[in-house]
C-alpha cells in the first residue's frame, strides 16, 4: 500500500493545497489594496472527505487582459459583502492580515499532523 492511499494523508494533503491557493487568494487581496473598484475574493472552505473540483482557469475576455497564472486553481473562490471605499476598492487590511494569519497557523497545524503520521508509520515498521 502506497502512503497516498492512506486517507489521513490524502486529506492532509488536499488541506495544505488548499491553504496554499488560499496564501495566494489573501496576497492578491492584499496587493490591489490600492487598486480602484478592486473586490476582495476568498475561497469557499474545502471538505476533504469530498473529492475535489477540476482545475478552474480565468478566461480572457479581451485581448489586453494578462493570461492567468498557468493551471488555474482547484478550489472555487467566493466574494464577500465588504464595506466599499469611495474609490471603489473593498479590501480591508486588517481582516486580510486575520485571515493571513489563521490560515498560516492552519497550514502549520496540518503540517505538524502529517509529520507525526509519518513518524507513526515509521515506528509501527521499525524505521525509527
Amino acid at each position: 500500500m502506497a502512503i497516498t492511499d492512506i486517507p489521513i494523508f490524502s486529506m492532509l494533503r488536499t488541506r495544505m493545497h488548499w491553504n496554499q491557493e488560499r496564501q495566494r487568494v489573501l496576497a492578491e487581496n492584499v496587493a490591489n489594496a490600492d487598486t480602484p473598484n478592486f473586490r476582495p475574493r476568498d475561497l469557499v472552505p474545502v471538505d476533504v472527505k469530498q473529492p475535489q473540483p477540476a482545475n478552474l482557469t480565468l478566461a480572457r475576455t479581451d485581448a489586453h487582459h494578462l493570461a492567468g497564472l498557468p493551471g488555474g486553481t482547484a478550489f472555487p473562490s467566493r466574494r464577500g459583502g465588504y464595506e466599499i471605499r469611495p474609490a471603489g476598492n473593498a479590501v480591508n487590511l486588517e481582516d486580510e492580515m486575520m485571515k493571513v494569519a489563521a490560515n498560516q497557523m492552519d497550514y502549520q497545524a496540518a503540517t505538524t499532523l502529517y509529520g507525526k503520521s509519518v513518524g507513526l508509520l515509521k515506528t509501527a515498521i521499525g524505521r525509527r
